[in-house]
C-alpha cells in the first residue's frame, strides 16, 4: 500500500525545497521506490501568467489528485508538493469560495502524515506571488481547516538541513515498519528513538491555529500527541 506525505503550507514557505531533499534522501536511504509530485497550481499559473479564476480552481485541485493517483500506481511512497487543500485555501481566501473543501479534506484524510511548514524562512519573491502579508492569513486557514477536520500535522521549522532534519523526525514512525537498520540515516535515527524509550513523534500547538505558538516545536524536541 502506497504511503501518502502531504507538504502543506503558505507561500515562500520550502515546500518545494523541503519536498525535493526528502525525494532524495528517502530515495537513497531506503528501499522504498518514491516519487514527488509537484504543485500544479503554480505549474498553471505559469503557463497561464494569471491567478485562476473561481471556476478553474476546482479543475486544477482535481488534477492535483489525479497526478498523485498516478504516482501511488507504481510506486511505494507520494510525496505532494501541496495537496487539493492548498487550493481549496486559496479559494477561500481570494474569492470567499469554500465549496472545495469537502473534496480537499476528503483527499487529505488520505495522508498518511501532513507535514506544516512553519513561517520562519525568509521571503522570496517572484512574479507570481502576492507578498509576504499573506502568508499568515493563509497558514491560519489552513490550520483551521485541518484542526477542524480533525486532521493531525507536524510543523517543520528551521533552515536548511535543520529544516530536512526535521521532517526526517515527524516521518520515522510511519516509516518504521518498512525499513531495517541498515536504512541508513532512518536506521539510525530508529536506533536513536530506541534508546530514548519514545515512539519519535512530535506535533506544534495541535488546537491552535495562530502561527505566533510556533515556538512550542522549538522548545521541546518531542511533544506527545493528545
Amino acid at each position: 500500500m502506497t504511503l501518502h506525505i502531504a507538504l502543506v503550507g503558505a507561500e515562500s514557505t520550502g515546500k518545494s525545497r523541503l519536498g525535493v531533499a526528502l525525494l532524495a534522501h528517502l530515495s537513497a536511504q531506503t528501499r522504498l521506490r518514491c516519487a514527488l509530485v509537484g504543485e500544479v497550481l503554480r505549474e498553471w499559473c505559469e503557463r497561464e501568467q494569471r491567478t485562476p479564476r473561481p471556476d478553474e480552481q476546482r479543475a486544477i485541485a482535481e488534477e492535483q489528485w489525479r497526478r498523485a493517483e498516478a504516482a501511488a500506481a507504481d510506486h511505494d511512497l507520494v510525496l505532494h508538493d501541496t495537496t487539493p487543500l492548498m487550493t481549496a485555501v486559496y479559494s477561500e481566501q481570494l474569492f470567499a469560495d469554500t465549496s472545495l473543501y469537502p473534496f480537499a479534506l476528503q483527499v487529505q484524510a488520505r495522508m498518511d502524515a501532513t507535514l506544516l511548514m512553519a513561517l520562519d524562512l525568509p521571503w522570496v519573491a517572484d512574479n507570481m506571488r502576492d507578498g509576504p502579508h499573506a502568508q499568515q492569513p493563509t497558514d491560519r486557514l489552513l490550520r483551521r481547516a485541518l484542526r477542524d477536520a480533525g486532521l493531525g500535522y507536524s510543523l517543520v521549522s528551521g533552515a536548511g538541513p535543520e529544516r530536512l532534519q526535521q521532517a526526517l523526525n515527524a516521518l520515522g514512525p510511519l516509516l518504521r515498519p518498512h525499513l531495517g537498520r541498515e536504512d541508513g540515516l532512518f536506521g539510525r535515527l530508529l536506533q536513536r528513538e530506541e534508546s530514548l524509550g519514545g515512539d519519535g513523534r512530535w506535533q506544534g500547538c495541535e488546537l491552535c491555529d495562530d502561527p505566533a505558538c510556533e515556538h512550542a516545536s522549538r522548545t521541546a524536541e518531542r511533544l506527545p500527541r493528545a
